[in-house]
């Protein structure tokens, strides 16, 4: 058996014995009685391997590609390959031999019967290439990111099915705040499943590691090689500007690379599911708004790491501390409305004049809008930009959402309701 496969097993081993229930796991299930195929992208060690495995692995077989012998045979000869290790199937790491694509639909066409191939990939953007020329119309394409605040308190609260439902929720101030640890803490933590179920684990070496595979394996092969440490200056100073709007010249600028390098740098970073991007909400206002995408890392332990930030107290005493709380906040929405692949749409606003709403959900039912403060509380300026959006949306009796680190939930003011961050 290969060191690779014995690695596997044991890390396994261990989550399965503490797993945690993924927001994903009802969707997958939906996909799978739907769907021929279905894949599972999203960063690496965010736990999709386990995910599949814990709630498949007595109905189907398993198969890693990133093991080599069985990467080499499937390459050479893809239909053996899938004639050795038959249907229902798990091929774990599907970027390493995309040519096999082409082969499972071949025998998706000849029987569709759903859920038969499981494919998961840590590797988006080439993989997404191949899928949508060897898959489309055949596979369902779902996301799994780190684990949500809801998934590491074990709250999941499936039966908020909908963004509507969940604001709602939050709104009502129902739950006790259930604080474990600082906000400091929270935030320093991310939600990387091997660090949150491993105490023990050394966070630095870690993401060093992380960071150093990620450019190895992912990276290198789709960047030139002459550009490889301006990747690497780029990520560390991306990080910096987490919770900001974008400016690509200033970027370039600083890299000393060009501005379409730059684009194409973050597109891959995006397709990754490293970095999210937040556009601004303008159809119905005019001039009167900023126009460039603000920048999220969809884990504030990375992005931590990154800039250098070493322990909860140098956190929430920097001056990044408001950004990286809106960060690990904002994600806690992203992470359940993708789990759960609501359509609901997500902006955020800002006027030329300052005001400004961190996040608005557009939903069938309309624009609700989110803000997010560090402050343990809340006053009249908390409120402030949350009246001045309903005013200038023609919503003047509109709700409102503040999500902070104050204890106090409910009512903080006219039809303005505010949520402990813990329990998101």
């Amino acid at each position: 058996m290969k060191q690779k496969t014995v690695d596997i097993l044991k890390l396994h081993f261990k989550m399965v014995n503490m797993y945690i229930s993924r927001l994903l796991e009802k969707t997958l299930k939906e996909a799978i009685g739907t769907f021929p195929a279905v894949l599972i992208t999203g960063p690496r060690q965010s736990g999709k391997t386990t995910l599949v495995r814990e709630l498949l692995s007595k109905k189907y077989n398993y198969v890693s590609l990133d093991e080599l012998d069985i990467r080499s045979f499937a390459v050479q000869d893809p239909r053996g390959f899938l004639e050795r290790y038959g249907s229902p199937l798990i091929i774990d790491e599907i970027q390493n031999a995309p040519q096999i694509l082409s082969y499972i639909k071949s025998k998706i066409d000849n029987d569709r019967k759903p859920g038969k191939w499981i494919l998961t990939g840590s590797q988006q953007f080439p993989l997404m290439r191949n899928v949508s020329e060897s898959l489309a119309g055949r596979v369902a394409v779902l996301t799994l990111l780190s684990f949500s605040q809801a998934e590491k308190s074990r709250n999941l609260r499936s039966d908020l099915k909908t963004a509507d439902a969940y604001i709602e929720h939050l709104c009502a101030g129902s739950e006790k705040v259930k604080k474990n640890g600082t906000t400091g803490d929270w935030i320093l933590q991310g939600g990387y499943p091997e660090l949150f179920v491993n105490k023990k684990i050394s966070r630095k070496i870690w993401f060093s590691s992380y960071i150093q595979t990620y450019i190895d394996r992912d990276v290198r092969g789709n960047i030139k090689s002459a550009n490889l440490n301006d990747f690497e200056r780029f990520l560390t100073l991306l990080a910096g500007r987490t919770g900001k709007e974008i400016n690509f010249s200033t970027l370039s600028r600083e890299i000393g690379v060009s501005v379409p390098t730059i684009k194409s740098w973050m597109s891959f970073l995006e397709a990754s599911s490293l970095i999210y991007l937040l556009y601004p909400y303008y159809k119905n206002f005019g001039k009167r708004v900023i126009k460039s995408p603000k920048l999220y890392f969809t884990d504030t332990g990375l992005v931590s790491y990154l800039v250098g930030l070493q322990n909860p107290d140098h956190l929430i005493k920097g001056p990044m501390a408001g950004a990286l709380f809106e960060t690990a906040c904002i994600m806690q929405f992203i992470k359940r409305f993708s789990a759960l692949m609501d359509n609901c749409k997500l902006y955020f606003w800002r006027s030329v004049s300052g005001f400004e709403v961190d996040l608005l959900v557009e939903t069938s039912q309309g624009i609700f809008p989110i803000e997010f403060k560090l402050a343990s509380t809340i006053n009249s300026q908390h409120i402030a930009a949350l009246s001045e959006w309903s005013k200038m949306a023609g919503f003047p009796d509109g709700k409102g959402l503040i999500v902070s680190s104050s204890d106090r939930s409910g009512s903080v003011g006219k039809n303005i309701h505010n949520c402990h961050y813990s329990l998101l």
